[in-house]
């Protein structure tokens, strides 16, 4: 059992006999004799709809064990993403929905930590930025070298904008929450994923 007022973002809470996923939660403090509330925005983790709704502080709610495991990205097959569990090389089906629309940068090879929830996966964490590959792009008009934006096609297919700098088979930080580019990808980095 776990206080409402220490529900934290990726805990998983059984509420009306149904589990739900903390995807946002906010403390707000009584002010004298009022008890303090938290607002959260849960998600179920059997239809995956979203819900908001407001807890007493003190309210008492059962949680779930999250487990967490490291797994490496294999392929994608229809609505399946089939992953390895480098310890003991068993392959583990997870939805494509869990990746929502980032599921077009998985690659082969690409480690990633699932959760898991009594055996069921119910979250893929799948970092906010990553570096991608500019499979074709215009070359840089004259009159906007720095100031415009041109479209770029990646290496997985989706077109993005991207400055008049960058040129066809230039890494580039990409930010998948708004699709937009971020910066040069430094050669330096130590995780690549394109």
């Amino acid at each position: 059992m776990v206080l409402a007022s220490q529900m934290r973002t990726g805990m998983v809470i059984v509420l009306e006999n149904h589990p739900y996923r903390v995807v946002a939660a906010d403390y707000h403090p009584g002010q004298g004799q009022m008890g303090g509330a938290t607002h959260a925005r849960l998600q179920s983790i059997d239809t995956g709809t979203f819900r908001e709704h407001s807890f007493r502080g003190e309210l008492r709610l059962q949680d779930l064990p999250v487990e967490k495991h490291p797994l490496e990205f294999l392929y994608l097959d229809g609505d399946q993403c089939c992953f390895m569990d480098p310890d003991n090389y068993e392959q583990i089906e997870v939805a494509r929905a869990l990746a929502g629309s980032r599921a077009a940068f998985l690659e082969p090879g690409m480690k990633l930590t699932v959760e898991f929830v009594n055996g069921r996966p119910v979250h893929m964490a799948i970092p906010d930025a990553l570096e991608v590959k500019i499979a074709d792009t215009a070359p840089a008009s004259r009159q906007q070298q720095d100031t415009g934006f041109k479209p770029a096609k990646l290496d997985n297919g989706l077109e993005i904008m991207v400055p008049q700098f960058i040129k066809t088979g230039d890494l580039i930080r990409l930010d998948l929450e708004t699709m937009k580019y971020m910066d040069r990808a430094r050669p330096d980095a130590k995780t690549k994923h394109a």
